[in-house]
C-alpha cells in the first residue's frame, strides 16, 4: 500500500513537471499577446504571473490556467488606441470588480446560457481580426487600423513587402515560425518534449541573432518600469458611454471565455469539477490585481489549461508554480525579451488565430444545423466589419431570433366536410413570426363557406396572432355565430 508521504511526493513531482510545461507554453504567448495588443511586453508577463500566483491559489477550477489571452487582443488594442495606455488599468480594475460582484451574486452559471454558435462565431471573428492585423507585423509593417481596414490593405501590404528587403526578411522569419509549429505537432508525442511555440520562437531568435538580420525586435523597458497603476484622473472616463461599453465588453467576454474554458477543461480530467461562481470570483480577483498594476486583462486560456492537464497535473500547485517561473524569468532574464523578433511572435499569434477558426466544424454544422452555422458566420463577419462588442450583440440577437423562429412552429390542418363549416385546426405555437403563413392558408379558403378556427391544440398564442385571427374570423364569417372555437380560453 502506498504511503501518504510517497503519494504526496508523486503528486508534487507531476505538478512540478506540469508547471514547467505550462511555463514554456505560456512564455511566448504572454509576450506575443502583449506586443499584439500594443502594450509593453512585460505587461503580458505580469498578467501571466498574476494569473498563476493569485488566481491559481483561489478556489474555482483546480487545473485551469489563466493569463493574457489572444481572444482579448483586439479589444485591448482598440481600448488602448481610443483611451491610451494609462486608462487600461482603470478598465481592467473595473472589470475585475464587476466579476467579483457577479460571482458573489452567484451569476457565474448564467454565462453558460450563451449560444455556442455565438461563442464559436466570436472566437472565429477574433481569429480573423487577429490574423489580418498580425500579417502586417509579420512583415514589420504597421497595420492601418482594425477589422476591414486591415483586410482591405492586404494587397498593398503584399506589394510593399515584395519590394522591400527587410520586410521580406521579417516575413521569412514569421512564416518559418509558423512552419516550425505546424511541423512540430506532426512529430511523435515522445519527441515533443518542448512546446512548439517555444521551439519556433527560440529558433527564430537564434537565427536572427546569429545572422544579424535587420528585423524589428521586442522593445524592453523592465518589469518595474512597465507597471502603470491607474490614475484617478482616468477614473473620470467611467462616466462616458463609450468607456462604460468597453468595460462591459471586457467583463462579458473575459467571463464567458473563462467559464467556457472551464467547462472544456472539466471534460479533460476526472478530478474535482469547477465551481463557476468561485471561478468567476477568482478571475475577478486576478483582474483586479492586474488593473492595479496596469497590466493586460486575464482570462482562463484553454491552450495552457489543456497542456497542464495533458502533462499530468494533479492539483493547483502546477498553475501556481508556472506563475513563479514566469516571475523568475521576468526578474532574472529581462534582456532575453529584447532578442525576440516581433515577426516570430506574429507567427505564433497567426497560428493561434487560425486555430480559432472552426473550419472543420463548419461544413458538418451547415449540413445538420444550418441555422446555427448562419449565426456563427454572421457573428464572425459582424466582428470583422464592426467591432468585438457590436459583433457579439448582433450574434446574440440573431441567436435569439433563430430560437424564437424555431420554437414558433405551427401546424395547420384543414378539415372540409361538404356543407359543414370548414374546420381549421392549429397546433403548436402561434406567434407573430408564423402569422404570415397562417393568414396565407386562411385566405386560400372559399370566401362563401363559414370557417371554424380550432385553437385547442395550441401551446402558445401571442397577442398579435390572436388579434389577427379574431379580425379574420369576424370578416370572413360576416359576424355570424360560427367563429373562433375556444378563443376566449386562450386569450
Amino acid at each position: 500500500m502506498t504511503s501518504p508521504s510517497l503519494l504526496i511526493r508523486r503528486v508534487l513531482r507531476t505538478d512540478l513537471t506540469s508547471s514547467l510545461v505550462v511555463f514554456l507554453v505560456a512564455l511566448p504567448l504572454c509576450v506575443g499577446v502583449a506586443v499584439a495588443s500594443g502594450v509593453p511586453a512585460e505587461l503580458g508577463l505580469i498578467t501571466g504571473i498574476v494569473g498563476g500566483i493569485v488566481t491559481g491559489l483561489l478556489p474555482g477550477s483546480s487545473l485551469q490556467v489563466s493569463g493574457p489571452a489572444a481572444g482579448l487582443t483586439v479589444l485591448v488594442f482598440t481600448a488602448v488606441a481610443d483611451y491610451g495606455l494609462p486608462a487600461l488599468g482603470v478598465i481592467v480594475l473595473t472589470t475585475g470588480l464587476l466579476q467579483l460582484g457577479l460571482g458573489a451574486l452567484r451569476l457565474g452559471r448564467l454565462f453558460r446560457a450563451i449560444s455556442l454558435s455565438v461563442v464559436h462565431g466570436m472566437l472565429a471573428g477574433i481569429g480573423l481580426v487577429l490574423i489580418a492585423g498580425q500579417l502586417y507585423t509579420l512583415a514589420d509593417r504597421k497595420a492601418p487600423g482594425s477589422g476591414m481596414a486591415n483586410v482591405a490593405g492586404l494587397p498593398r501590404l503584399a506589394a510593399d513587402a515584395l519590394a522591400s528587403g527587410p520586410s521580406l526578411t521579417a516575413a521569412g522569419i514569421g512564416v518559418g515560425t509558423v512552419l516550425v509549429m505546424v511541423a512540430w505537432k506532426r512529430l511523435p508525442a515522445h519527441a515533443q518534449l518542448l512546446p512548439g511555440p517555444l521551439v519556433a520562437v527560440a529558433a527564430a531568435t537564434l537565427t536572427t541573432v546569429m545572422l544579424g538580420l535587420p528585423v524589428d525586435r521586442v522593445e524592453v523597458s523592465g518589469l518595474l518600469q512597465a507597471v502603470q497603476p491607474p490614475q484617478f484622473s482616468d477614473a473620470g472616463q467611467l462616466a462616458t458611454v463609450g468607456f462604460a461599453i468597453t468595460i462591459v465588453a471586457f467583463t462579458l467576454i473575459a467571463s464567458a471565455e473563462s467559464l467556457f474554458s472551464a467547462a472544456a477543461v472539466d471534460r479533460l480530467h476526472d478530478g474535482p469539477k469547477t465551481d463557476y461562481d468561485k471561478e468567476l470570483m477568482a478571475q475577478g480577483a486576478g483582474n483586479t490585481v492586474c488593473g492595479l498594476l496596469g497590466a493586460l486583462p486575464m482570462t482562463a486560456v484553454i491552450v495552457r489549461s489543456a497542456a497542464n492537464v495533458q502533462a499530468g497535473a494533479r492539483t493547483k500547485a502546477s498553475r501556481v508554480l508556472h506563475g513563479v517561473w514566469l516571475l523568475l524569468f521576468a526578474a532574472l532574464l529581462p534582456g532575453a525579451l529584447g532578442l525576440i523578433p516581433t515577426a516570430a511572435l506574429a507567427g505564433v499569434l497567426i497560428h493561434a488565430g487560425c486555430k480559432l477558426l472552426p473550419v472543420k466544424e463548419l461544413v458538418p454544422m451547415w449540413r445538420d444545423h444550418r441555422g446555427e452555422a448562419v449565426v456563427l458566420v454572421v457573428t464572425a463577419a459582424a466582428i470583422l466589419v464592426t467591432n468585438m462588442f457590436e459583433g457579439v450583440v448582433i450574434g446574440l440577437l440573431l441567436a435569439v431570433a433563430k430560437t424564437a423562429w424555431d420554437t414558433s412552429h405551427v401546424h395547420i390542418e384543414i378539415h372540409d366536410q361538404n356543407e359543414s363549416p370548414i374546420r381549421v385546426q392549429l397546433t403548436g405555437n402561434a406567434t407573430f413570426l408564423r402569422l404570415p403563413r397562417i393568414l396565407d392558408a386562411l385566405e386560400q379558403l372559399p370566401a362563401h363557406r363559414p370557417v371554424r378556427l380550432d385553437l385547442g391544440g395550441l401551446r402558445h398564442l401571442d397577442h398579435a396572432c390572436m388579434s389577427a385571427l379574431q379580425n379574420w374570423s369576424d370578416q370572413h364569417n360576416d359576424l355570424r355565430t360560427v367563429g373562433l372555437d375556444r378563443l376566449s380560453s386562450r386569450a
